[in-house]
């Protein structure tokens, strides 16, 4: 059996074609195992269908068109003639493909990757700056927002989440039993995740971190009633008092290391039965809530991205980093000085439901708090020990180095393009994600002069179990609106028709990607299928267009929200950008990031080029009168 890691769309397999640089031939994760209104709503929705071989290889060279060159693509196009011949290794993959989504559920599965969960793969999101600056302020927002999750628990655990839509057709439920009491597992060579949710004993409890201490924190009484907003306040002044020393070991900081050196420490350090103990309590808790310091003091219009970075990867060991457990499904982050917001691991869901359950629990930290009477004496947080020996105080020191590294190669900047949002491209009769989309690929053709494989994250949810799949961004028509827009040649109302096209062939594309009808998803599952047939690579996989393909340098996604809060993410590949948006009704939020370590990229550079580019398409429609049909 096989599975592809979580974000494979976002990365390749000899380069990366997604947040997951290498994939493995694994047993799937499975589902939770859950019965009632969930698994009846679950069975009605379809399977997600294997696309026609010749379908998708008509549609992989349409795509190639834009990113590589005449020559290159000619060699391509003879590649994938001889793959799709007529009783060829293409059909013979296809069929085992077939087989396979006869068979499973969900033919296309997730799994893990190699790369340091930080940066690479975990996102972060940024809420609003809260209004509180000390201590109290921060445990007094803590109680409510442990009150909020466990206000969305209980629609979980009655199965009470209403299903959700797209287009009229209900969407798989499935992300929202994932995201709680679930946890990566590392391991020497392969990663795993399990879900504590539907064991035999549920967990009870979540973890709090504060000074780079662990606690468990029990958050519902002996009757199952959840603590009241004041008695989870009194927990956290507890746990804060119990953790006022700093000079600690920051055990937490061996998460962010690679995967096949996390995995290696991670045998020595659960070989110590204190230690196995602690780590299994953190694994099994319902999210991980960090209490953390500060961040480093920045002007005012840099707080945004200096929050990003906190959220995606602590601002390094002299401040946060240490203060997290990275493969916790979901961490809540609340700073001292307001700062909030979450950061979770990919594996078990996509961003969608972590949004939603956000957007609930603000909505729920805003009401009005209702005076509650403690039901009694609680039982003192538990402190979780850890011993640590010479060889795990060296795995830290090193760990603490290589999270310096990865934190010091980040840039991230943060924008708020405030002249217009949604309703703007709405107003024009287009897609405001298709109208984005568009300006970034003008953005990046103006900065780099050439266009570049795309990759947007496209929900299959539409499917049971499904995940995700790319939307291409950079098409034919995009190409052609970029190369002429500065161009004094071409007249206005050609380049308005360009951009009508473009804006076009994104949203048929993106309606394509969520009717399971792209190419990514297949093109990869023909790959595996070789790998489990034992094939020998077919030449269209070690084709260079093949690499550029799935060289990711503009890694997007929309991720919209009721809270006006924002997601990021780190580059795919080492000369690219990650851009991740949320689109208002009048304004949008961006977040991009780029590496440091390259020179041809520059995430402030490409955030002005993209509020350029917005600005400029409004003006060319705004100055450009069309014909009145």
């Amino acid at each position: 059996m096989w599975s592809i890691c979580s974000k494979m769309v976002k990365v390749g397999m000899a380069k990366p074609c997604g947040l997951v640089k290498t994939c493995h031939l694994v047993k799937p994760i499975s589902a939770t195992r859950i019965t009632g209104r969930y698994l009846t709503h679950q069975k009605g929705l379809p399977s997600l269908p294997v696309p026609a071989l010749q379908q998708t290889l008509e549609r992989y060279i349409t795509a190639l068109e834009p990113i590589v060159e005449v020559e290159e693509l000619m060699n391509t196009k003879q590649l994938v003639s001889d793959f799709q011949k007529p009783g060829g290794v293409g059909e013979r993959l296809q069929k085992g493909l077939e087989r396979r989504a006869h068979n499973t559920e969900n033919w296309v599965a997730y799994l893990d990757y190699r790369l340091p969960v930080v940066i690479h793969s975990s996102p972060g999101l940024v809420l609003p700056r809260m209004n509180f600056n000390d201590k109290e302020g921060q445990t007094r927002f803590a109680a409510k927002l442990i009150a909020g999750v466990l206000d969305f628990k209980t629609m979980i655990d009655n199965e009470t989440i209403p299903v959700e839509y797209l287009g009229g057709k209900p969407l798989c439920m499935n992300q929202y039993y994932e995201v709680l009491s679930s946890c990566r597992l590392p391991g020497v060579r392969r990663d795993a995740v399990v879900n504590h949710a539907k064991s035999s004993s549920p967990p009870k409890h979540i973890t709090v971190v504060h000074n780079f201490q662990f606690f468990m924190l029990d958050v519902y009484n002996s009757d199952g009633t959840p603590l009241t907003v004041e008695q989870i306040y009194v927990q956290l002044e507890r746990i804060c008092s119990a953790s006022l020393k700093t000079n600690v070991e920051p055990v937490g900081i061996l998460t962010t290391q690679h995967r096949d050196i996390w995995g290696k420490t991670f045998v020595n350090l659960i070989k110590d039965r204190t230690n196995k103990e602690s780590v299994l309590a953190i694994q099994r808790s319902i999210f991980t809530l960090c209490l953390d310091g500060p961040m480093p003091e920045v002007a005012e219009d840099g707080y945004r991205s200096c929050a990003a970075a906190q959220m995606l990867h602590g601002g390094g060991s002299l401040w946060n980093s240490g203060n997290r457990w990275f493969d916790k499904t979901l961490q809540f982050i609340i700073g001292e000085d307001g700062t909030c917001g979450a950061n979770y691991e990919h594996a078990p869901a996509e961003g969608p439901p972590i949004v939603a359950l956000i957007d609930h629990v603000v909505e729920y930290t805003r009401k009005l708090e209702m005076i509650q009477s403690s039901t009694g004496p609680l039982p003192m947080p538990k402190k979780l020990h850890f011993n640590i020996t010479p060889e795990i105080k060296k795995d830290i020191e090193e760990a603490k180095q290589s999270m310096d590294v990865l934190a010091d190669d980040l840039l991230m900047r943060v924008i708020v393009f405030n002249q217009f949002g949604k309703n703007f491209a709405k107003a024009h009769k287009m897609s405001p994600d298709a109208f984005i989309q568009v300006a970034l690929q003008l953005a990046y053709y103006r900065m780099h002069q050439h266009c570049c494989a795309t990759y947007e994250s496209a929900s299959l949810r539409m499917f049971r179990l499904g995940r995700t799949d790319t939307i291409r961004s950079t098409s034919s028509a995009s190409a052609a609106f970029v190369k002429s827009f500065d161009d004094p040649d071409k007249q206005n109302t050609e380049k308005v028709d360009l951009m009508e096209k473009a804006v076009k062939a994104h949203r048929s594309y993106t309606n394509l990607a969520i009717s399971g009808q792209a190419i990514d998803r297949h093109i990869l599952g023909l790959k595996m299928q070789a790998a489990e047939e034992k094939i020998s690579i077919p030449d269209v996989f070690k084709d260079p267009s093949y690499a550029k393909a799935l060289h990711f340098r503009l890694s997007t996604s929309q991720v919209p929200s009721k809270t006006d809060c924002l997601m990021c993410f780190g580059p795919v590949v080492p000369n690219g950008y990650g851009v991740c948006y949320n689109p208002m009704d009048d304004h949008i939020n961006f977040a991009v990031s780029s590496f440091n370590g390259c020179k041809e990229t520059n995430a402030a550079g490409l955030a002005q080029a993209v509020e350029s580019a917005l600005l400029d398409m409004r003006t060319l429609l705004e100055q450009t009168p069309r014909a009145k049909l």
